[in-house]
């Protein structure tokens, strides 16, 4: 291994250090009580030093945001693409915002910094960069979409209505589960598993829905949900 080689892996290891420690801490004391003098005692740095990797504690966050989407919208194995693409359109709803529920268990703090700590800096100020989950995002409401043209849901029920309600009864689960808020014998899987069915039956009978339809933009307080399926 070369010296340019060696000093990019040394950066990269020191990089990752820092995003650790700086989640590890957002998470346990809450984004605004941590400094970068404190991410810096974490790793046994000098704040200078963690200046020189990222330009504010913002920066942090972003990329701590950045990495949690990409974690939620990551495609499964070929084996489970295939095996969602020869699903009935309900089965394949039900299959993909199951995937934000299973994200909440399987990666904790990033689903608590991204979406249960209001301190966060809203990542509308980098627009740009979180691009391709506001896509991932268009093409999940394009599959509801679809399920409404399939007569799955009647016609008048509107595919952002219906990815809000989703997302936000599986991320009410979610919460409940990570803040140990559930009461003595519940169980947080079976509840948001009552939850998808529920909201998808309600969908599905043509009950009427009084939210209006807005546009799914990117914000940490807004529910991105599931995995992309061509």
């Amino acid at each position: 291994m070369g010296i340019k080689e060696r000093q990019e892996r040394d950066r990269e290891a020191v990089s990752r250090a820092i995003l650790d420690a700086a989640r590890e801490l957002f998470v346990a004391e809450g984004y605004n009580n941590v400094s970068i003098r404190k991410i810096a005692e974490r790793i046994e740095y000098s704040p200078a030093a963690i200046y020189g990797y990222f330009p504010s504690k913002d920066d942090i966050f972003y990329a701590l945001a950045e990495e949690g989407f990409r974690l939620l919208y990551s495609r499964g194995d070929a084996a489970f693409d295939d095996g969602l693409e020869r699903l009935e359109p309900l089965d394949r709803i039900r299959t993909i915002f199951w995937r934000l529920y299973e994200f909440s268990k399987q990666h904790p703090q990033y689903f608590e910094l991204m979406f249960m700590d209001r301190s966060v800096p809203r990542i509308s100020q980098v627009y740009e960069r979180f691009a391709f989950a506001r896509e991932m995002k268009a093409h999940l409401v394009e599959q509801l979409q679809a399920c409404i043209e399939a007569h799955v849901f009647p016609a008048h029920v509107d595919a952002h209505v219906a990815f809000r309600l989703l997302a936000m009864g599986l991320m009410g689960a979610a919460m409940l589960r990570l803040s140990a808020r559930l009461g003595p014998g519940e169980n947080a899987d079976t509840l948001a598993r009552d939850v998808l069915n529920v909201t998808l039956r309600g969908l599905q009978s043509g009950i009427a829905l009084e939210s209006t339809s807005v546009e799914v933009t990117c914000q940490p307080e807004e529910v991105p949900v599931g995995t992309k399926v061509s």
